[in-house]
């Protein structure tokens, strides 16, 4: 069923991001985690994009198992990054050939201390790929959206005339990069409505479970963390479960607020681990 179909017809939603493992037995594992989620009734979840595309194989597999057996709505993301449009329009064949419906449109970054550089033949923007996709005319589409501005745009306006152009070529709702503070991301969806972007802008949350990965992340998407959550963590760093214990429960507060202040849901950086996220939803649900 499309993304977009399931957002009007539902109420709040909850979805899950996972990538496709490296080995076999990462394979075998990713699925019963999934299985897992199953049980909490998951309205999609979206398996990533390797760098340059490296893995788009394994994202048509795993997307065809979420979808045809394990009966779990699914969305692939496909990035411009090293592809031309025709190695992009070959995808989208191959993902419409196995029954999926949903793809995320990315531009994809660049190989880490590069700029990013179109391929030859390939698209600039995921603008572009979305009005590709929008002109084969059988795709729901997915977009990404930067409550903290994406860290390659000037400035906040800038960054959401891009977002515009992207939703104008074609995007039919969009998903947001991990934030910790509920303001950030209801700040941005006022100046999103007031640009004239009206699709559903579904906000992304990661569930801490490791201080140094979530600084990490922070630090290559331009999310700032609270002092407050920030002093909490590093005080519990060294300590897994005391990390989690702080993750899980700031994760909660903040699905709580979102929902209740009018949130159509909630999309979970789940980093292919299901204990935190089914910990969040069987406090929510």
């Amino acid at each position: 069923m499309r993304i977009d179909r399931i957002l009007a017809s539902q109420g709040p939603v909850f979805s899950c991001e996972f990538f496709p493992p490296k080995t076999p037995q990462g394979g075998e594992k990713l699925l019963a985690t999934i299985e897992e989620i199953k049980k909490l009734g998951p309205s999609f979840v979206s398996v990533t994009y390797g760098a340059m595309g490296s893995n788009r194989g394994q994202v048509i597999e795993l997307v065809e198992k979420i979808k045809n057996d394990l009966g779990v709505e699914a969305m692939a993301h496909l990035s411009c990054t090293g592809h031309t449009r025709e190695e992009l329009a070959g995808v989208l064949d191959q993902l419409s050939a196995v029954g999926i419906e949903n793809v995320l449109a990315l531009r994809g970054d660049p190989p880490k201390g590069e700029v990013f550089q179109p391929a030859p033949g390939g698209f600039a923007y995921a603008s572009d790929l979305a009005a590709m996709i929008r002109d084969r005319g059988s795709f729901c589409i997915g977009g990404a959206a930067y409550p903290e501005v994406h860290p390659d745009a000037p400035d906040a306006e800038t960054d959401l005339n891009h977002l515009l152009t992207k939703v104008r070529s074609g995007a039919n709702f969009l998903i947001t990069q991990l934030f910790f503070s509920n303001d950030d991301y209801f700040d941005f969806v006022e100046r999103a409505r007031a640009k004239g972007i009206e699709v559903p802008i579904l906000p992304g949350i990661m569930p801490i479970t490791d201080v140094g990965q979530v600084k990490r992340f922070t630090a290559m998407c331009g999310a700032k963390m609270p002092a407050e959550l920030l002093s909490a963590l590093e005080r519990a760093d060294g300590d897994p479960e005391a990390v989690l214990e702080v993750g899980v429960e700031h994760a909660i507060g903040q699905c709580r607020g979102l929902l209740a202040r009018g949130a159509p849901g909630v999309h979970f950086y789940t980093l292919n681990r299901s204990p935190a996220t089914r910990r969040i939803l069987t406090a929510l649900l």
